[in-house]
């Protein structure tokens, strides 16, 4: 009888112990899973990017790609009511790459193109406010407007190489690649491919382009750019192993979504970019980020 109630009592015994080890399983693993998912939420961070053009101040030239100065420093006045930080490419890549913070709130400035007038409107409202933009420039159009003897025009003209030079040194701008001259070869549009053309042509065409613009990069400002902006917002999948193959960690095209920055290197790829037009006002414009 003793020896019978013994037995049981060592079964109760080990039955609680394997209830509470049990238990304890669950709960830690429950526990484990919130805390893997906070860490996980905590290190998505969003990223609006701005995508703007020209700046002009006649009005009969605004339109989808050109606004006012006016209206690019009410943009400024909201990042600033905000509470948002301008960044850069570099400030992501040094994120992904090296763990380096980004502010709470990021966004970033882009102009594509790289008009004059980016230069003459945008350059000194960014150093009034103390903020940084992406500037992208077509190299053929710097290299042209650094030898023109033209009069300067800022509904036509490209920034040339000194301004850009200057704009960087000012800690306000950072230049990234947005081709050589793809905006004009006729039959493709921007980086599209060309009715029949093979693979090996289009990747020979693309990269002699591409690596054309980096080493006027190279040459006239010093920089080698991390960035492809794609003209007109044209990629596919062969352009994009060809920009990684050359070492671009970043490239950005025209499709309006938000980007959420991650510890992966995959997400500085293909970045989205909200264009700014001068029939919305700052607001509208800021509520874009906010509805997605």
């Amino acid at each position: 009888m003793y020896r019978s109630v013994k037995i049981r009592t060592s079964f109760l015994v080990v039955g609680i112990i394997a209830v509470s080890v049990i238990c304890f399983s669950v709960f830690f693993a429950r526990n484990n899973a919130d805390t893997l998912a906070v860490a996980t939420k905590e290190k998505q961070i969003r990223l609006p990017v701005v995508m703007y053009h020209g700046i002009l101040n006649d009005a009969k030239y605004q339109g989808t790609y050109v606004i006012s100065p006016s209206q690019f420093e009410s943009d400024l006045k909201t990042i600033r009511e905000k509470s948002y930080t301008t960044v850069t490419v570099q400030d992501l890549v040094e994120y992904v790459y090296n763990n380096r913070p980004l502010p709470e709130k990021p966004i970033m400035l882009t102009f594509d193109d790289g008009y004059y007038n980016n230069y003459l409107y945008a350059y000194p409202l960014l150093k009034k406010y103390g903020y940084k933009a992406v500037i992208s420039p077509i190299a053929y159009y710097s290299e042209y407007f650094s030898n023109t003897e033209e009069k300067v025009s800022a509904t036509y003209f490209h920034c040339n190489w000194q301004q850009l030079k200057e704009m960087m040194e000012s800690g306000c701008v950072e230049v990234q690649n947005h081709s050589y001259n793809m905006h004009a070869e006729k039959g493709r549009l921007g980086l599209q491919f060309k009715k029949n053309e093979s693979e090996n042509d289009y990747r020979t065409i693309i990269k002699k382009d591409i690596t054309t613009a980096q080493e006027m990069f190279q040459e006239n400002l010093q920089i080698t750019p991390t960035a492809f902006v794609y003209p007109f917002g044209e990629f596919n999948a062969v352009s994009e192993k060809v920009i990684k193959e050359l070492s671009f960690k970043c490239s950005m095209i025209c499709a309006e979504k938000m980007n959420v920055i991650t510890k992966d290197k995959e997400c500085l790829y293909q970045l989205g970019r909200f264009i700014r037009t001068d029939k919305m006002t700052s607001d509208e414009l800021f509520a874009k980020f906010d509805e997605e």
